[in-house]
């Protein structure tokens, strides 16, 4: 995917919204219905009531940018229905776009390092 990666914030609206809003409407409704900043650098992802298309708005530090996609088999991987947000990784975000259950997807764990040989 060409986009942000790393430490970035994803922010998922889970209740489903009008998909005939383009990059405007939807920063609209990041900041009416969210509360949050559309302009953070935040990546903001959208559900249509149909599981199968999904929209991200975030701001690259030059404009506004809208990414859509449908998948043509299957369906998206969502959070119930509610009037929240759901916080994601960047990793869980990557699965959610490849259509993958971004709920497998984990922080890495920490290993130790042995101090000595034995």
């Amino acid at each position: 995917m060409i986009g942000p990666t790393g430490a970035v914030r994803v922010m998922v609206a889970t209740k489903p919204v009008d998909f005939r809003k383009g990059a405007e409407g939807l920063a609209a409704l990041v900041r009416e219905t969210m509360g949050a900043d559309p302009f953070s650098g935040a990546i903001y992802v959208f559900r249509a009531r149909r599981a199968d298309r999904i929209k991200l708005v975030y701001f690259d530090g030059t404009g506004v940018c809208l990414l859509a996609k449908r998948l043509e088999d299957g369906k998206f991987c969502w959070p119930a229905i509610t009037d929240s947000v759901v916080r994601l990784t960047a990793a869980q975000l990557q699965a959610l776009l490849e259509g993958l259950d971004w709920r497998r997807v984990h922080e890495a764990r920490e290993t130790r390092v042995p101090i000595a040989a034995s």
